[in-house]
Parts: structure tokens; C-alpha cells; sequence
């Protein structure tokens, strides 16, 4: 799994949502209980502690921030971060996963 492969799949995610207003953020995921907002932001941290890890860093949490129509730039710029930490193939290929499973869920 390259990383341009993650970045695609993080494109596809972020052209499903990138137009997206609070009501359709707020709405309930896909055979779920939390928000898609609330989906997407765990997907933003688990990209963050992936990149982290990589970089052999500490963890920290990504701030919610106070409008959920900047998760797409978040998740670009996790992604952006975990691609220059320069990780295994095999952390691409999860982290790719993960977002495809999360714009299944959307």
C-alpha cells in the first residue's frame, strides 16, 4: 500500500463530505450511535496517533474544534503528517482501511 493510495483514499472521503453543512454533520452514521462528525473526528485522531507512532512521538489528542466543517482539512492535514513520518507499508495500508471503512459508514 503506497501513500497514494491513502491519499486517494483520504480525497474520495474528503469529496463525499467536503460540502456538507452542520445538519448533515450532526446526523447519526450509518448503523451507528455517535454523529458523523463524531465518526470522522476519530478517524482524524486514529490517522494522528498513526503518525505519531511512526514518528516515534507521544500521542496527543486532536482538538474538536468548534465547527465540524473543518474535519476535512483536519483529516488532510493527519494524513499529510503520517505520509512524511515516513511509516511501513503495512501502517499505510491500515490507515487507508480506516478511512475507507469510516466513508462506508458516512
Amino acid at each position: 500500500m503506497s501513500a497514494a493510495e491513502l491519499d486517494r483514499a483520504v480525497e474520495l472521503l474528503v469529496r463525499q463530505v467536503g460540502h456538507w453543512q452542520q445538519p448533515r454533520w450532526s446526523a447519526t452514521a450509518e448503523g451507528g450511535n455517535v454523529s458523523r462528525a463524531d465518526l470522522v473526528h476519530k478517524l482524524v485522531q486514529e490517522i494522528a496517533n498513526l503518525a505519531a507512532d511512526a514518528e516515534g512521538g507521544l500521542r496527543r489528542d486532536v482538538p474538536r474544534l468548534g465547527n465540524d466543517l473543518v474535519l476535512p482539512d483536519q483529516l488532510r492535514v493527519v494524513a499529510a503528517d503520517l505520509r512524511a513520518a515516513g511509516p511501513p507499508d503495512a501502517v499505510l495500508a491500515r490507515a487507508a482501511a480506516v478511512v475507507t471503512a469510516t466513508r462506508s459508514a458516512l
